[in-house]
């Protein structure tokens, strides 16, 4: 299986999972033409993605899914509540590249088995996604404000996982954001800190974890080399060592991140 953050960030978000016969893209958060740009460097035809799969209708996640849909008639996946959250803001999709799925049922895109699970977040119907492919998986868990049991349980058994790593507790508290926009992004519904996202990868950390990359970096509220030093000191506080134990790695909110092979 391949994984490739193509852009997460607070800015936008758009991500590739794919084998030799499936390639699929999860959320699509920028332009059409930054997503069509990110792909080409990775060797990825836009012509050949079988799906765009939906975390959830903010619109850093669903910006070009409409664009995307009708421009290389792809299918677009989502639950009952975040379709008719969206719907009015993605334009007009085909009837056969509707693809609606009920609640967090598990599906099928080509060879690869798609698992939707719940995430805490303040959107109608929020998900967070694993993808298996014979005895491989990848797992996406961002836009959560909270480790919940639900995300635990869902990504615990995974051999990558792109995680939020959203923002620096200080660096919010004293930035520039609104006191209800602070308070969103702290609640247990809003995004997952530096610190909280090193906690994580204690407490769900096993053999089968290889690769962890950190997302969904906020433009305002933290910085690559702070988010990776803070997951660092924490897991070093349990004995954990980068490297040995565990690869961390960052996605980059603005430019293609590193493709991955598991």
């Amino acid at each position: 299986m391949q994984f490739c953050s193509i852009f997460s960030g607070s800015s936008g978000n758009s991500l590739y999972v794919g084998t030799e016969k499936t390639k699929i893209l999860v959320d699509a958060g920028l332009s059409g033409k930054k997503i069509q740009d990110g792909l080409s460097e990775i060797n990825v035809n836009p012509q050949e993605i079988k799906g765009i799969v939906i975390t959830h209708e903010h619109d850093d996640h669903i910006k070009s899914a409409g664009i995307l849909s009708r421009r290389f008639n792809i299918p677009i996946y989502a639950n009952t509540n975040t379709w008719e959250a969206m719907i009015n803001s993605i334009g007009e999709i085909k009837e056969e590249n509707i693809k609606v799925y009920n609640n967090y049922d598990a599906f099928e895109i080509g060879d690869i088995t798609v698992i939707p699970y719940p995430i805490p977040h303040d959107a109608a119907s929020p998900c967070g996604y694993s993808f298996i492919k014979g005895n491989k998986k990848i797992s996406i868990a961002t836009d959560i404000g909270h480790a919940s049991k639900e995300v635990r349980d869902n990504i615990k058994d995974s051999d990558l996982i792109l995680l939020e790593s959203n923002h620096d507790v200080e660096l919010l508290k004293v930035g520039p954001y609104p006191y209800y926009l602070k308070r969103r992004i702290l609640s247990e519904h809003g995004h997952l800190s530096n610190e909280d996202a090193g906690k994580l990868i204690v407490d769900i950390l096993n053999s089968r974890i290889k690769k962890i990359i950190l997302g969904h970096l906020s433009k305002t509220n933290n910085y690559p080399e702070l988010a990776y030093r803070t997951v660092l000191s924490v897991l070093e506080m349990y004995g954990i060592k980068e490297g040995k134990d565990i690869e961390i790695d960052i996605a980059h909110r603005d430019r293609v991140s590193r493709l991955q092979i598991i």
